[in-house]
Order: C-alpha cells, then sequence, then structure tokens
C-alpha cells in the first residue's frame, strides 16, 4: 500500500481504535467525497495582527469556535452590498472587538470542513489592529489570544491556515 493509499483509507475509526483523537488529514480523509461534490462554500476570514513594540515582534489574534473550542481567526459568510474585505472587517470586530483596515489583496486561502462535513474556501485578509473595543456582539462566547505566528500556527488544525501565519510573519519581517 502506498503512503497516499494509507492516508485517503485512514479514517476516524481507525483513530478511535488506536485510541487517538481524530487528525485534519484523517477527516478529510473520511469526507474526501463530498470535496469533489461540489465546489467549497465560500467565507471570507481576517488574519488579524499588531506589532508588539517591546518583544520586537508580530502577534497574532486567535480565537475560539463557538462550537468545537478550536483556536481559528475570525471569519464569516459573504454579506449582500460588502466586499470580502469588509466582510472580515466586520466578523473581526463582530466576534473578536477588533477594529482595523483591511488589505483589499487576500492575503491567501484555506479550506476546512464546516461541522466536520460541509467544505469551505476562506479567502483570508489581513487586519493590521489599530483598536481594541470591549463592548462588541459576540463578547464572551469565545476566547481570545494574542500569539507570535509560530505559535498559531501549532495551535490551528488547517494546514494552509498554518501556512498563512507564515507567510504574514515573512512578510512582516523588517518592516
Amino acid at each position: 500500500m502506498r503512503a497516499i493509499d494509507f492516508i485517503v483509507s485512514f479514517d476516524d475509526s481507525q483513530d478511535a481504535k488506536m485510541g487517538t483523537r481524530p487528525t485534519f488529514l484523517s477527516r478529510l480523509a473520511s469526507n474526501a467525497s463530498s470535496l469533489f461534490r461540489k465546489p467549497p462554500l465560500e467565507q471570507y476570514g481576517a488574519l488579524c495582527y499588531r506589532r508588539n513594540k517591546a518583544l520586537g515582534q508580530i502577534e497574532v489574534l486567535l480565537i475560539t469556535s463557538r462550537d468545537t473550542l478550536r483556536w481559528v481567526i475570525p471569519k464569516g459568510w459573504p454579506m449582500n452590498g460588502k466586499k470580502p474585505h469588509e466582510v472580515a472587517a466586520r466578523e473581526a470586530f463582530e466576534e473578536a472587538g477588533v477594529r482595523g483596515k483591511a488589505k483589499k489583496k487576500p492575503l491567501g486561502y484555506f479550506h476546512y470542513l464546516k461541522d466536520g462535513k460541509v467544505p469551505c474556501l476562506v479567502q483570508v485578509h489581513a487586519i493590521e489592529v489599530d483598536e481594541l473595543i470591549g463592548k462588541y456582539p459576540e463578547r464572551g462566547q469565545r476566547e481570545l489570544d494574542w500569539v507570535t505566528c509560530s505559535e498559531a500556527a501549532a495551535r490551528v488544525n488547517e494546514p494552509e491556515l498554518k501556512g498563512l501565519f507564515r507567510l504574514l510573519e515573512a512578510s512582516l519581517a523588517g518592516k
């Protein structure tokens, strides 16, 4: 059996037999057929960052999802009359109380399975945070944490999102 065949055949039941948590790849493989049925649903995400001058590094914002408590970035569905970067900025405010200017050009994209089943493609826009608002719509519903790009990459499950943290850090190095 080739390695790729093993990965594709590996599912959550095998994880359970081994006493391990399902990996991103095993969840993806077990839902592979849904990835090819129809195009993924679009979402827009905000990779919020700030410069910690005292430590001389970039910090990014992670929030927990409301249902699974995984570490994620603010994201949401398209909104009528709003451009993708505007949706990203609005989601950052609603989910984390962040204000800042979202870059119009996407930093990149990542895939994930909503509720473990629905394939989604998230267009990610970088937002340099200008202000944190104490009162925002989803306050108290999520945990927030400012971490380094490498720590963020270690906490999230999605491989493409891990890469976006590294890309942001590299693009801001020396600026």
